[in-house]
Formats: C-alpha cells, structure tokens, sequence
C-alpha cells in the first residue's frame, strides 16, 4: 500500500451500478468500494482502483449491482407453512386452516428454523432486510443475529392467548423486554405490531400508541386489507378503520400500513399529511382476492411505498425481483395507465421505499457514501438477459432471483457466486422436510 492509497475491504466492479439515489440512473463502468460496513466511495473504476488498495476485488462485468431488497412486510417463520391451504379467501384461510396448525406447532423450534429457511432463501434472491412480523420476536432477533440479516423485528399484540403472550400485560411486557435487549443493536431493531383493527381494542391500541412514541418505533399493522374489513369496522365502530386509528392516534409517521386495498381520496390526502408509509404486498393481495392497492394515486399523493411479499403461507415465496414486477404491472392495470409505476420507481419502492417505511432510509436502501453496505449483484450477461438496452427495466421485467449472485449485509458477503455463505443449506433443506412430516400430522 503507498502512502497516496487509501484501505478498502472490498472493491466491487460491476458492468453497471444501479444507485437508486440518483432516481432512474445507471452508472457504467462504475466501482463501489467497501471498508468495514459501509460504502466509502463510489465513482468511475480506474480512479478508484488508483485511489484504494483493496484486499478484495470482486468483478463482475456482466452483472448490474443494486441496493439489497427491502422486504417491508413478511411474516417469515410461516415460510414453513408454504403451500398448506392455497385457494381459499382470507378469513377462511387464516380462521379455518393457518391459526389451528399454527396453534398446533408454534414455539421458538418452529420460529428458529421458519426465519432460517427464509434469510437463506431472501440472501438468494437478493434481499438482505426484512420487516418480520410474527411470535416470539426474541427468537427472530436471535436467528437473524446469528446469520447477520438486517431485520426489523415485531413485537405482537392481539386481542387473544398465543403462545407468546396470554394477557395484554404480558405482551406489552415482553414487547419491553424484547425492545431493550435489541437497543443499539447494529442489525436487528423493533417495531410494536398490533395484528390488525379486527383482532385489537381500542384500549390496547391507546397501549400501542404510547408504547410506539416513548420507544420511538414504527406500528406495523395490517389495515384496510379487505372490503369485509371496512364493513364490520362500520358495524362494530360506525366508522371506517383508518378513522378510528385517526382518533386513537395512530396516523403519524410512525404508522406503516400494510396492505391498503381499500382507500378513499380524503383517505389517502390524510396519509400524505401525516407520512403514513405503505407496505404493498401485491402477490398476497392477488391470491386472497382482497383487493387492489391504489399504487398510482398513492405515489401521485406524496405517500411513501415499501413493497413487500407478505408470508409463504399466502404468497408463496420471499421473491422480492418477481414481487417487484409484479407491483408494476398491476399498478399499470388499476390506474389504466402504462405508464404508472414506471421500472425506476418500482426499484425504488423495492429499495429506498422499503428502507424509508422501516425509519432506514438514512442507513441503507441507495449506493450512496456513508450508507451501509447492504448490495446484491444481478448476473444480466445470462440468454434470458439479452439484449440488454435498459438497465432499469431488465431488472424489473425480464430477471429471475436465480441471476442474484453475490449478497453483502453491512459489508459482510452472505452470497458468493450463488452459494450461501455459513448456512448449510442441505440441512436446511433436510430439517424444512422434517417439518413437513410434522405439520402434515395436524393438518390432514
């Protein structure tokens, strides 16, 4: 090393740089260099490989290199519940199918080994941080601790026992007690996640709201998922569920509203004054037939929007690249418009989107200096690929996870040439089959 170069960990040289911050600008013949968790510089190769002395250079000139994906609503252990009750609507699903098997086998077994399939599914399709919402999120924090995944992790509410919690007590104790055992935690934090306006009181979100403002976390909630939603909130409440979260305090930017199908204009003006944010799970949408998220209107709003896939049980996969495609083309047939939720916003929602929903923005979700070092590269030199005119747009439209080949979380690679990086992935494999045999046993 000469005294006029710098240290870097890793010199990453892609084919392009994709930095989402500029918004729609592809960067060619671009490096990133990388020195502990953090992305130091980003400029034209040559000068900086004259400017740093790298202990690893990693080329890849075929392949464009993106923010990791942000997966901005999930509920991760259920990954081992793929595939158990598909073709059903959403209260039939979760009342008459998902809830009895999960009453069934959850426990800090079942969650361990669930977020374990799922971070080492995610790292190969390029998502490096997850919004996790689900039981016993001090075993999630553990698991995604132990594989070095960014996460941010719920701590439930809900109106009734679980095998977390058996009184409101208990869960906003233990919620406490999970929030302050993860303070300072440089991958996983915290968010209060009441289950949704059906399945929680007035009194325990009055909890929610002061547990969320004097711990200074997000509410993650589903709301306004369904028609039949809206209707029994008017029944129970005489009014709609976003106008009684309004009256308990709830619509702030602390709130990220997952789901979102059912929104009226003074509805969505009222989320842009208060920087509500928007977790939109559209492949989970489409299979319960709940409904269509008002992308575009949305977006022309000024409302913030993560995407998400939501749990293997309604979607089926942690696909964040096809979700992403997905959400653009939808978006496009519910505002009747071609050119609604163009590519680079769709990459943008998928990225700095999600990392502004879960109160990151300032730390990941661009390749920007400063910003910690969370990037996935996409092989583009496969058949499928060619010909490559628009950067942007191949990505969104015509790529398959399968082309992720190199995953890094705060610096550290999780995926090298498409090979998981300490995960076993046959005993992964091997212990999802066993659970297989387990939950087959309740759910006939």
């Amino acid at each position: 090393m000469s005294e006029t170069t710098e240290r870097c960990d890793v010199l990453i040289e892609p084919g392009w740089v994709v930095p989402v911050v500029p918004h729609g600008v592809v960067l060619e013949g671009h490096a990133v260099a990388l020195r502990g968790d953090a992305i130091v510089a980003v400029g034209p190769a040559a000068g900086l490989r004259a400017r740093f002395d790298a202990a690893e250079v990693v080329s890849r000139p075929h392949a464009a290199l993106v923010p990791g994906l942000v997966n901005a609503h999930t509920h991760n252990p259920m990954t081992l519940l793929r595939g158990i009750a598909d073709d059903l609507p959403l209260m039939e699903w979760l009342q008459g199918h998902i809830w009895p098997v999960e009453g069934a086998v959850i426990g800090p077994d079942f969650v361990r080994d669930g977020v374990t399939l799922a971070i080492a599914e995610m790292l190969r399709g390029g998502t490096t941080c997850a919004n996790e919402n689900y039981f016993f999120p001090d075993v999630q924090a553990e698991t995604y601790r132990r594989f070095g995944f960014r996460a941010l992790v719920g701590l439930p509410v809900i109106d009734f026992p679980t095998a977390w919690a058996t009184t409101a007590d208990e869960y906003f104790a233990r919620a406490q007690d999970v929030h302050d055992a993860l303070r300072g935690d440089a991958l996983v934090g915290t968010a209060i996640a009441p289950h949704a306006p059906y399945t929680v009181s007035d009194a325990n979100f009055e909890r929610v709201r002061d547990f969320a403002r004097g711990n200074d976390v997000r509410v993650h909630l589903h709301t306004h998922e369904t028609v039949q939603e809206i209707r029994d909130s008017i029944a129970q409440f005489g009014m709609r569920p976003l106008a009684r979260l309004d009256r308990l305090g709830l619509v702030d930017d602390r709130l990220i509203a997952v789901h979102m199908t059912q929104l009226t204009d003074d509805e969505i003006a009222l989320c842009a004054e208060r920087g509500v944010c928007v977790a939109h799970c559209p492949e989970s949408n489409l299979k319960l037939a709940s409904g269509f998220c008002p992308v575009c209107r949305l977006q022309h709003a000024g409302v913030t929007l993560g995407i998400g896939t939501d749990g293997c049980a309604s979607n089926n996969d942690l696909d964040m690249i096809g979700e992403t495609r997905t959400a653009a083309l939808l978006a496009k047939a519910v505002a009747d418009d071609a050119s609604a939720l163009d590519a680079a916003s769709a990459l943008r929602a998928a990225t700095l989107g999600g990392a502004i929903t879960l109160g990151l923005g300032d730390r990941i979700g661009s390749i920007e200096p400063g910003k910690q070092a969370d990037l996935a590269l996409v092989d583009l030199g496969l058949l499928e690929a060619q010909p490559l005119h628009n950067v942007i747009s191949q990505l969104v439209y015509a790529t398959g996870r399968h082309q992720v080949c190199d995953v890094w979380i705060a610096g550290r690679r999780r995926l090298r040439g498409r090979e998981l990086v300490d995960m076993d992935l046959q005993g992964i494999v091997a212990n999802a089959r066993q659970w297989r045999e387990r939950i087959r046993a309740v759910h006939a």
